[in-house]
């Protein structure tokens, strides 16, 4: 049996607006993207979001902490 997964409501929007300021992506936050990645009824708007913060981290530009 496969879990399902519930992100919170705006919790995408929040992430970005988060890790644009800190430029650090936290275990928490990589765990949520991996749920949003998941989430086939994620909304457009929601899913560019996840997009640019994969970009954004494969140009080295958000660093991954343990915190």
């Amino acid at each position: 049996m496969i879990p399902t997964l519930n992100l919170l409501p705006g919790a995408i929007i929040e992430m970005v607006a988060v890790t644009a300021h800190t430029h650090r992506l936290t275990q928490a936050d990589r765990y949520g993207l991996m749920a949003a990645i998941l989430d086939e009824s994620l909304p457009e708007e929601e899913r560019m979001c996840v997009d640019r913060m994969l970009r954004f981290f494969l140009r080295g530009k958000i660093e991954m902490v343990n915190e």
